[in-house]
């Protein structure tokens, strides 16, 4: 626990330069379906590779040994970079270990990524909705979502709900609520 920003914020970083993404798994706590809402403030970490993009997000239906999960985050230095490319690349989803973003980029280009405003370092609010095997992204205050997955990989499932962190991240969380509709 830290503070951020002036507020209290659990604060997840990697464990050696260029580990790759990091689980914080909520323990005891089975999910399925609902929605998961939480502020998130990520920005690349001082010994960040070339290129980090502050990778932060929520994992959901985490296996029991973390080795499969769904992942929606956000990019925050995209959301204001100056290349388009750069700004529809804003959001992500991943289905780990068989769909990581770059196999997702190149097979379906386009279906798992969108736009969203953000600013790297600053307190960005993430709203997910998950219903079977749709989920919907929700970020900062808007009505509609902007990104829109019909086909979660890992099906119709349920598992733990993690924080997760890309590699060369330096990330914050406040403020998790977890509104359960789905079988426990």
């Amino acid at each position: 626990m830290t503070t951020y920003h002036g507020q209290s914020a659990l604060e997840l970083t990697e464990t050696s330069q260029g580990s790759a993404q990091a689980l914080a798994i909520l323990k005891n706590r089975t999910f399925h379906d609902g929605v998961i809402a939480l502020d998130v403030a990520g920005a690349p970490s001082k010994s960040a590779f070339e290129g980090a993009r502050g990778f932060i997000g929520i994992a959901f239906h985490v296996s029991a040994d973390a080795s499969h999960y769904e992942c929606i985050y956000i990019r925050p230095t995209n959301g204001r970079a100056d290349d388009q490319l750069r700004r529809n690349h804003s959001t992500q989803y991943i289905s780990a270990p068989d769909w990581p973003w770059d196999r997702l980029r190149k097979e379906t280009p386009g279906v798992y990524e969108s736009y969203a405003d953000m600013v790297a370092g600053e307190w960005t609010h993430l709203r997910i909705v998950i219903h079977g095997t749709n989920a919907a992204l929700y970020v900062g205050n808007a009505e509609q979502p902007c990104l829109l997955v019909h086909d979660l990989k890992l099906g119709d499932s349920q598992g733990a709900i993690a924080l997760w962190i890309g590699p060369g991240t330096e990330g914050y969380f406040r403020n998790l609520s977890v509104e359960d509709q789905g079988r426990n």
